[in-house]
């Protein structure tokens, strides 16, 4: 599986110049979630200071939801139930893969998190592979971890998440 192409990193010490929506624009694998974020509305909140963590799901997790259902939430009048799916990916904090893994073992095997659309994400592991479960038992795994942006960090996931 290819890794996102995310900006470059900068050496260790500098600070990321981009936001989470600049890097994931740039990254060829996440081009369907670029445009749900510009349909939803949601670029400027999630270019704003954050931090946030957002779980980024690829181009083929989009692919995976039933057929027709990525074209029915860009309508406008969809608007409302876009930026629910999509604020249920992102976490009002800045959490890296190492500190939601200890978090995770500090907790007995897992971690709810709670997100910017209210609702809860259950974090937990799977072998080595953290796992982001959603309301509804769907699990998505993280596949791409710690793209460090001036706002906050992006962990790339396989599945779309509903709340």
């Amino acid at each position: 599986m290819a890794t996102p192409v995310f900006a470059e990193h900068h050496a260790m010490g500098e600070k990321e110049s981009k936001t989470i929506v600049e890097s994931a624009a740039q990254a060829d694998n996440l081009s369907t979630l670029v445009a749900a974020i510009k349909a939803g509305g949601l670029a400027e909140t999630l270019s704003g200071p954050g931090p946030f963590t957002v779980f980024a799901p690829t181009n083929a997790a989009f692919e995976k939801l039933p057929a027709g259902t990525v074209e029915m939430l860009l309508k406008p009048e969809n608007k409302a139930q876009l930026q629910s799916i999509l604020t249920y990916h992102v976490v009002p904090a800045k959490a890296t893969s190492s500190a939601a893994v200890q978090m995770v073992q500090d907790n007995g095997g897992t971690h709810n998190a709670k997100t910017v659309q209210g609702g809860e994400l259950t974090l937990s592991m799977e072998g080595d592979s953290l796992m982001i479960g959603d309301a509804n038992g769907n699990k998505a795994m993280v596949i791409a971890a710690d793209m460090m942006q001036s706002n906050g960090v992006v962990h790339v996931i396989d599945t779309v998440l509903m709340p």
